[in-house]
């Protein structure tokens, strides 16, 4: 059967009421960890009663594999294997088994954050994607990397509708043209309407390379919301309004509580990877995110009586793979399309003596060892810095040394972009300002204006700062090699290269001087660093100190009922 012929015979048998409402812990070979389970109410067709499901993926980054990922349980880290793709489509398709009336999405960053997407540039993601069988996409703040062409390739070849609601054609001197993709999605199921709306982080070409998304106009969702919710509500009579979101829980949140809203009942986010096991109540919408790198499932159930929506209830499921059994087709697709590059994948380029992970928002030993090999190969610089990135699952599985392998692709998943180490050099009154500024975007009260990434890492300056402070008072004090900073005088920075990025700006700091390229490459730089240093020990070494809060601090996310664990 089809996938348009199968997607048919769906919406027929929700029509016709038959199903039942999902019980996970039935999936064969699965237990499912469910939190906040609902509880279950049978399909009633001669009462018009009916529960649809609405299953979320996000952020999967091209983590084809099982992979360790980091649990905080009882104010540690516990790690186990979640996600892999084959895992995810074993889960889906028993859920999808146990009610026929459930619809499947992905809200971004398909096609982005590994070797074997690189390799590809991002076509090998294609037939898996497809063989997963979604219902409807979103593109996230990645899915540019390859520039705007690959993008409309690589999302036009997915077979599933495509929507994004804020991402227009730039017809040159900042004039808009149409949508990229079309605004909204309707579901028919069970005598009523479920309309999707559809936005990616407008700050991409500010947080990402300035030339991935040359050709695209992104505008803030509260400039065209109110219009769509008026024409999915009164237009197209849908029953429930839904937007799927890449913008990160921060400005997710911050968008339920705007007026704007009014209408739409839940966001189901996207970016920050964070895991929401409780709807985050907001003014106008609930809010929630379904973690990363394919570890979990957002699973939203809907009651529907005689056309309207009457119940909902949420859960967010693990995907623990070592109690799944794959899905024998994905797996076969996985093989296929990775074995040209599976023997460079998997070669061993160094070893670590401790987990490795991403997932504080200050230090994590990930950054640590990209900062470390920047440092042993340009130790004539003052300081050097690495973006605050999210994305790259733990690794912390020893292998017959009884340390932990680091690969040839595990360096693409840290740094999925080999940039050129690029230097200048800056004023200590610049540094000042830079460092409360991208502080301001991690942890700004108002969470509208928070960017999407974590602290900027940096080696060679100590800093300590207070992140719940106003703006602009945030540093308590910063040192460089043991002296005070001092505004006037000039220190050597070193970063990577932005693509599009001005000739005087480096890391996001405007005006610095003297800035130039070296020979070097992110990958080929840590490949020489692990090569010569093997095994390492990256422990972070507190040069950022947060004094009002954990250095264990696992989300930028304040003021709301929401723990990430």
């Amino acid at each position: 059967m089809n996938n348009n012929n199968r997607r048919n015979f769906l919406k027929s048998v929700g029509v016709l009421g038959l199903g039942a409402a999902l019980n996970p812990s039935a999936i064969l070979a699965n237990p499912v960890q469910e939190e906040n389970a609902p509880c279950e109410k049978g399909n009633d067709e001669k009462k018009g009663i009916m529960t649809i499901s609405i299953l979320q993926t996000t952020d999967v980054h091209c983590q084809i594999h099982p992979h360790d990922e980091l649990f905080w349980e009882n104010d540690k880290a516990v790690f186990r294997k979640s996600g892999g793709y084959a895992y995810m489509a074993t889960m889906l398709n028993q859920l999808k088994k146990q009610n026929p009336n459930t619809f499947t999405l992905d809200t971004g960053d398909m096609f982005q954050g590994s070797e074997l997407s690189v390799k590809t540039t991002g076509k090998a993601f294609v037939p898996i994607l497809n063989a997963m069988d979604y219902d409807l996409y979103l593109p996230g703040n990645w899915e540019v990397i390859y520039g705007k062409k690959n993008m409309q390739t690589l999302m036009g070849s997915l077979n599933a509708p495509k929507i994004c609601t804020n991402m227009y054609h730039d017809l040159g001197e900042g004039k808009k043209g149409e949508l990229v993709f079309q605004p909204y999605h309707i579901w028919h199921i069970a005598e009523a309407k479920i309309g999707f709306l559809g936005y990616t982080d407008p700050l991409v070409p500010i947080r990402q390379s300035p030339n991935y998304s040359k050709g695209i106009i992104y505008t803030k969702p509260e400039e065209n919301l109110a219009h769509y919710v008026d024409v999915l509500k009164n237009q197209e009579q849908c029953a429930f309004i839904i937007i799927i979101a890449h913008l990160g829980l921060s400005q997710q949140i911050a968008l339920a509580n705007m007026p704007e809203c009014e209408g739409v009942s839940y966001i189901l986010g996207g970016d920050t990877h964070e895991r929401v096991r409780k709807p985050i109540v907001c003014k106008y919408a609930k809010v929630v995110e379904p973690g990363a790198f394919g570890s979990f499932i957002g699973k939203l159930d809907l009651t529907i009586e005689n056309g309207k929506v009457t119940n909902d209830s949420y859960a967010l499921l693990e995907v623990h793979s070592p109690k799944i059994k794959a899905d024998k087709k994905i797996q076969q697709l996985l093989v296929e399309n990775e074995s040209t590059y599976q023997q460079e994948i998997n070669k061993v380029i160094g070893y670590s003596t401790i987990p490795l992970y991403r997932y504080f928002v200050v230090e994590n030993p990930i950054d640590t060892l990209i900062l470390n090999g920047l440092h042993w190969k340009f130790p004539e610089i003052d300081i050097v810095l690495s973006n605050g990135f999210r994305f790259c699952p733990p690794r912390t599985t020893p292998d017959s040394t009884g340390n932990i392998p680091i690969t040839n692709g595990y360096i693409f998943d840290m740094l999925p972009v080999d940039s050129t180490v690029r230097t200048a050099k800056a004023s200590g009154k610049q540094l000042r300002e830079w460092l409360e500024k991208e502080l301001n975007n991690v942890f700004a009260k108002d969470a509208s204006k928070r960017f999407g990434g974590w602290v900027v890492k940096f080696k060679g300056m100590e800093v300590h700062f207070n992140a719940f402070a106003e703006m602009g008072k945030r540093i308590q004090s910063v040192t460089i090699k043991g002296k005070n900073l001092e505004n006037e005088a000039l220190y050597s920075i070193l970063a990577c290269e932005r693509d599009g990025d001005p000739a005087d700006m480096l890391c996001r700091m405007k005006g610095v001087l003297e800035a130039k390229n070296t020979d070097a490459t992110l990958h080929s730089l840590m490949i020489e660093y692990l090569a010569a240093n093997s095994p390492v020990t990256p422990t972070p070494s507190k040069n950022a100190q947060i004094l009002d809060a954990p250095e264990t601090l696992l989300t930028q996310v304040s003021g709301v009922d929401y723990q990430f664990r």
